[in-house]
């Protein structure tokens, strides 16, 4: 990191050199602008150098009250990610239970002493656009902004609202352009409303012929690239993993998901059933570890009943999972799903054709294993490779991607590091990213734990059993 640094910044921890130079960035412009881009890809930091502009902010003397507004499956992250990294004092609240009237309740409880912090999702946002206006914020934190590229839908109108009202505006994405260049305006049009004005219609017109049957396609005008582009990077700071040099080879993130209320009931019931049933008997790794299986299984969001049938209970981790491939296609990258269970191999197969993403699979039941890596290896369309753990996690290369997701975990450490060499080898070069999708309070922290830790998990099981404790309980 350069020792020459004029500001620090105010979060635990050394800082990468990239994540300095986005934090100055932003220093800087906030003197003269509204808004800032951190058109920053997965993996390189943007978390943590949005709650460094945060603090930095706040300790001037600029900021007190702050909206983060978030896809709903990184709610907790950004909570989580404020308590472990922030140097300095704050009050978060995360508005995802209840009704909207109970998010606005607990909204107003937020004190007007210190900075306060208020988390969202988007579709919240717009339901609850007046009391957050009347919350007042200094600024406004949109994560994966592309969320908004939309101008005319409500959700992106409430953003447009709330940046009007707010002093200070970041964008957090990995590109503001996804499919079209059309897709800037609303986001830009939240983020700083000088840049490309506050009329769609008026920013369609300058850059864009409207062509094809009945004039409906927006065509760019390449004589306005440059007008565009300089207007564009005016605010923006841009950064991919490929130009980190300072990132590590490898960087894990264990994204915690929380299972809808019903489903944590069954989790709980079968939990409890499970430790009931283990009494009195001679606990082995056999029975611990069947035992277990099956809450791995409610986790990943399928219940098993008596007759062998099984049935979906839970789309917690299908919907995390789903935010994340929305970021790696908007990014133009590619990803790879592991994941154990064939129920869930079929949910995230029936997720991608939903969205019209191209795909490869290496599974139970897949002949040419070979023609499906190569195909994710050459064709720029097919952008997702799903693989099932014990299937996919040897002799193959995916090096095409340097992000890794576990949708859910095999017990076997052997398995579990094959798995992940998959992307990290010679011919890789970027820094591999692995997204860890662990249920809260459930099974699923204990076994990420064993695995990262390299423990044998059946024996910490057992062991757990024979000290009096509940093996299954986190």
């Amino acid at each position: 990191m350069n020792t020459e640094t004029k500001i620090s910044m105010p979060i635990k921890g050394t800082p990468f050199a990239h994540q300095q130079r986005a934090f100055e960035f932003a220093l800087e412009k906030f003197n003269a602008s509204h808004g800032v881009a951190l058109l920053m890809e997965m993996g390189t930091g943007k978390t943590v150098t949005s709650i460094a502009i945060t603090g930095a902010l706040h300790l001037a003397g600029r900021v007190n009250r702050v909206i983060v507004v978030a896809p709903l499956s990184v709610l907790g992250m950004w909570e989580e990610e404020f308590s472990r990294f922030a140097a300095f004092p704050f009050t978060a609240v995360v508005l995802n239970k209840g009704s909207c009237k109970d998010k606005a309740d607990e909204l107003a409880k937020l004190t007007t002493i210190g900075l306060q912090i208020a988390i969202v999702n988007y579709e919240t946002a717009w339901r609850i656009e007046k009391d957050l206006l009347a919350f007042d914020a200094d600024l406004i934190i949109a994560d994966e902004g592309h969320k908004m590229k939309e101008a005319r839908t409500a959700q992106s109108k409430a953003m447009h609202h709330l940046g009007d009202n707010a002093r200070y505006k970041l964008l957090l994405t990995g590109t503001v352009i996804t499919n079209r260049e059309i897709d800037v305006f609303s986001q830009y049009r939240y983020l700083n409303s000088n840049i490309f004005g506050t009329s769609f219609y008026v920013f369609r017109n300058r850059y864009f012929d409207m062509v094809g049957y009945g004039n409906h396609t927006p065509q760019f005008k390449k004589h306005m690239l440059e007008d565009f582009l300089k207007r564009m990077h005016s605010i923006a700071f841009r950064v991919t993993k490929g130009e980190c040099l300072d990132l590590p080879e490898i960087t894990e993130e264990v994204r915690i998901v929380e299972l809808e209320p019903q489903v944590q009931r069954i989790y709980a019931q079968i939990e409890k059933e499970s430790f009931t049933e283990l009494i009195g008997t001679e606990v082995s790794a056999v029975n611990v570890l069947t035992k277990l299986l099956r809450l791995s299984q409610v986790t990943g969001g399928h219940l098993t009943d008596d007759e062998g049938d099984t049935k979906a209970i839970s789309k917690a981790k299908l919907n995390a999972l789903s935010d994340i491939i929305d970021t790696i296609v908007t990014e133009d990258k590619k990803l790879v799903v592991m994941a154990r269970f064939v129920p869930e191999l079929n949910d995230i197969q029936a997720l991608l054709l939903s969205k019209g993403i191209e795909y490869a699979v290496v599974r139970g039941g897949i002949k040419d294993r070979e023609e499906e890596v190569r195909r994710f290896r050459e064709d720029p369309n097919c952008r997702v490779f799903i693989g099932q753990i014990a299937a996919a996690g040897l002799g193959i290369t995916l090096t095409a991607a340097s992000t890794m997701v576990f949708y859910s975990l095999d017990y076997s450490m052997s398995n579990f590091e094959q798995a992940k060499a998959r992307i990290h080898r010679v011919s890789q070069k970027e820094p591999c990213q692995y997204i860890y999708l662990v249920a809260k309070n459930t099974v699923d922290m204990k076994v990420i734990r064993a695995l990262r830790h390299k423990v044998d998990l059946a024996k910490a099981l057992v062991d757990d059993y024979r000290q009096g404790i509940n093996p299954f309980k986190e």
